[in-house]
């Protein structure tokens, strides 16, 4: 006796692996460690303290 296949399940799987695939690929292509976001945002923080430090003078 052979096995039965679930056709939309095997559907869904593919699609999903698809998707993650083409994910995986933008993070590569677009994406940026959590320590280079942290590191940019304190950066601008500092170059705006900086700045207002400057306009009182």
């Amino acid at each position: 006796m052979s096995n039965v296949t679930n056709l939309n399940q095997f559907r869904k799987t593919k699609a999903k692996a698809a998707r993650k695939t083409h994910a995986d690929e933008n993070a590569v292509k677009f994406g940026r460690t959590k320590a280079q976001k942290d590191l940019e945002t304190a950066l601008q923080e500092k170059s705006t303290r900086d700045l207002d430090g400057k306009e009182t003078e």
